[in-house]
C-alpha cells in the first residue's frame, strides 16, 4: 500500500536539514490541522497544540519518521474574584463563564445557596482575605478583582474597604498576576467632612495601592448606585425596579442637569444609577483587553460594558 502523502517526513540525510516553519498560507488547503480538546466553559481563551501536515509534493518524504508538531500558544485567561458570591461578585462571575473564562471565587460563605447553571462552573473557595493562603487562591490567576466594602463602623469600613484591597493587591503582586481590578464608588462632590468617612478614605487608599502596584494594567471602576436582581437569605429584591427607570430619566435630561453637577452634593441624586452586569462587562473589557487600564467613571464604566456585550 502507498504511504499517505500527508504524513510529514524529514528529508533524507543527504540533503540539508529543513528548518523549522509553520504552515504557509498557499498550503492551508493541503494542510490538516488537528487541536487538542479544551473545556467548553474555556474555549476562547484554550491552549492549542496544532500539528500541520505538508502535502506529499512540497516536501520530500521518509516514512520512518513521525509528523511535526507546531505548538501555537493561545491567551488563557482565569481570575480570582474577591467576594465572588455577593450582588456584584456573582455577577462578574457569571459574565466571566459566559465568556469562557475560568473563575475562582474566595469569599466569607463561599458557594452561594442558589443553583443557577453557570454556579457549577465556578470554584468556591471560602475564606477570610485576611488570612487567605495566597499561594493555593492565585495559582495560575491572569488577574484578581475585587469587590471588598461595606459598611459599619468606622474601623470597620477602613478595614473592609481599604486594609482588606490593600493586602489582596500586595499578594496579587508578590505572586505576579498580571492585572488587578478594583471595583470602587463614584467620586460624589460631597463635603469634604463627609469624605473622611472610613468607607471613602478605604476606598481611595485601595485605589492608590492598585494604581501604584499596577501603573499600566490596573482598573479601578467608580460607579454610582448598582441595581440589578439582589439575592438575599433565598428571597430576590429587584434594585433594577428602582434603578433601570432612574437611569432612563436620568440620561434622558442630562443635557439640562449637567450645569447643576458642580452645586455640592448634587451627585447624591444626578449620578446615574449603573446595573451591575455592565459593572460585570466593564470588568470582563478589563481582563480581555490589555489597553484598559486606569480609572473609570459611571458612563466609561457603560462604555467598556457595550464593548463586550457586542
Amino acid at each position: 500500500m502507498a504511504p499517505s502523502p500527508l504524513l510529514v517526513r524529514p528529508p533524507a540525510l543527504a540533503s540539508p536539514p529543513l528548518s523549522p516553519r509553520r504552515c504557509p498560507s498557499a498550503l492551508v488547503a493541503a494542510a490538516s490541522v488537528r487541536t487538542a480538546p479544551a473545556p467548553t466553559a474555556r474555549a476562547p481563551f484554550s491552549r492549542h497544540r496544532t500539528k500541520c501536515r505538508f502535502a506529499a509534493s512540497d516536501v520530500r518524504e521518509d516514512f520512518s519518521s513521525t509528523p511535526i508538531d507546531i505548538v501555537a500558544d493561545v491567551k488563557t485567561e482565569k481570575i480570582v474574584v474577591l467576594g465572588g458570591s455577593g450582588f456584584v461578585g456573582s455577577a462578574i462571575c457569571k459574565a466571566a463563564v459566559s465568556k469562557g473564562i475560568e473563575v475562582v471565587s474566595l469569599s466569607r460563605s463561599g458557594r452561594p445557596s442558589y443553583s443557577d447553571p453557570w454556579v457549577d462552573q465556578v470554584n468556591w473557595l471560602a475564606g477570610d482575605v485576611f488570612y487567605a493562603r495566597w499561594d493555593e487562591v492565585l495559582v495560575g490567576a491572569t488577574a484578581v478583582v475585587s469587590t471588598l466594602g461595606g459598611f459599619g463602623n468606622e474601623e470597620q469600613m477602613k478595614r473592609i474597604n481599604g486594609e482588606a484591597n490593600v493586602i489582596a493587591v500586595d499578594a496579587a503582586k508578590q505572586y505576579g498576576v498580571p492585572k488587578f481590578i478594583l471595583i470602587s464608588v463614584h467620586d460624589y462632590n460631597l463635603p469634604s467632612f463627609l469624605l473622611t468617612s472610613g468607607y471613602f478614605t478605604g476606598k481611595r487608599k485601595a485605589e492608590s495601592e492598585v494604581l501604584s502596584k499596577y501603573p499600566a494594567s490596573g482598573v479601578v471602576l467608580r460607579p454610582g448606585f448598582i441595581y440589578g436582581k439582589r439575592k438575599v437569605n433565598g428571597f430576590e429584591i429587584p434594585l433594577d425596579a428602582i434603578g433601570q427607570p432612574l437611569e432612563k430619566l436620568l440620561s434622558s435630561v442630562e443635557n439640562f442637569t449637567k450645569p447643576l453637577s458642580s452645586l455640592p452634593a448634587s451627585d447624591l441624586v444626578l449620578a446615574p444609577p449603573v446595573s451591575v452586569d455592565d459593572v460585570a462587562y466593564a470588568v470582563i473589557n478589563g481582563i480581555v483587553d490589555d489597553s484598559f487600564f486606569g480609572v473609570f467613571t459611571i458612563e466609561q464604566i457603560k462604555e467598556a460594558a457595550a464593548n463586550v456585550r457586542v
